[in-house]
C-alpha cells in the first residue's frame, strides 16, 4: 500500500473550513487505497487522519519526544520519535507522496526538507527519488513565487530553469490532489 505524507498545521479546530477541506482530503485518500502519514497531533492532522479513519483507512502519526501531546484519537500507529530532526526525517522516510497543506514554520520545514531532498540527486536516494510534492494554493503560492525568483539570479541567462521549481505542484482541492496522485504515483 502507497503511503502519502500530509504537512499541515496544529492550529485549525473542528468544523473550520481548514479543518473540513483536510478531513475530506484524508477521505479520499483513504478511498482511493492509500495509507496516510502525518505529524500525528491535532488540527490539521487530526482532520487528516480523522478522514481517512471514518473512511477505513489506516493512519501513521510520527510523534516526537520533545511533546508530551499524545497522538490524536485518529492515529491507528504510532511512531515516537526523539528528536524533531528524527521526526521530519521520518515522516518523509514513511511518504511515497507528500501534500503540504496550509501551516506555519514547522509545515514549511518539512515541505523545505522534502522539496530539496528530491532538488539534490544525491540525497534523493535517501528518499526514493522523484515524488510526487503537492502544495496547496492558493496559501503556498507566495512561497513558490518567492523561490521562482532563483532562475533570475542567474543575469537572464537563456536556457536557465531553476530545476527545484519542475519538482512542485502546486493544487487548489483535495479531489485534484487525488487525481494528480492517481497519474503520478
Amino acid at each position: 500500500m502507497k503511503t502519502v505524507t500530509v504537512f499541515g498545521s496544529a492550529l485549525p479546530t473542528e468544523g473550520s473550513g481548514a479543518y473540513l477541506e483536510a478531513q475530506r482530503l484524508g477521505r479520499l485518500l483513504a478511498e482511493a487505497g492509500y495509507a496516510l502519514c502525518n505529524g500525528g497531533y491535532r488540527g490539521l492532522m487530526e482532520a487528516t487522519s480523522r478522514g481517512a479513519r471514518e473512511a477505513g483507512g489506516h493512519t501513521v502519526g510520527i510523534t516526537c519526544a520533545l511533546w508530551s501531546s499524545p497522538a490524536n484519537s485518529y492515529i491507528m500507529e504510532e511512531v515516537r520519535t526523539q528528536t524533531f530532526s528524527e521526526r521530519l526525517m521520518t515522516l518523509i522516510e514513511r511518504g511515497d507522496a507528500y501534500i503540504a497543506l496550509p501551516g506555519g514554520t514547522g509545515t514549511l520545514a518539512e515541505l523545505a526538507l522534502a522539496w530539496e531532498m528530491m532538488n539534490k540527486r544525491t540525497l534523493s536516494k535517501t528518499v526514493g527519488g522523484q515524488k510526487p510534492l503537492l502544495v496547496m494554493a492558493p496559501y503556498w503560492q507566495p512561497v513558490i513565487d518567492c523561490l521562482h525568483q532563483e532562475g533570475q539570479l542567474n543575469d537572464g541567462h537563456p536556457g536557465w530553469v531553476a530545476a527545484a521549481m519542475d519538482i512542485v505542484t502546486l493544487i487548489k482541492t483535495p479531489e485534484e490532489a487525488l487525481e494528480h496522485l492517481r497519474k503520478n504515483l
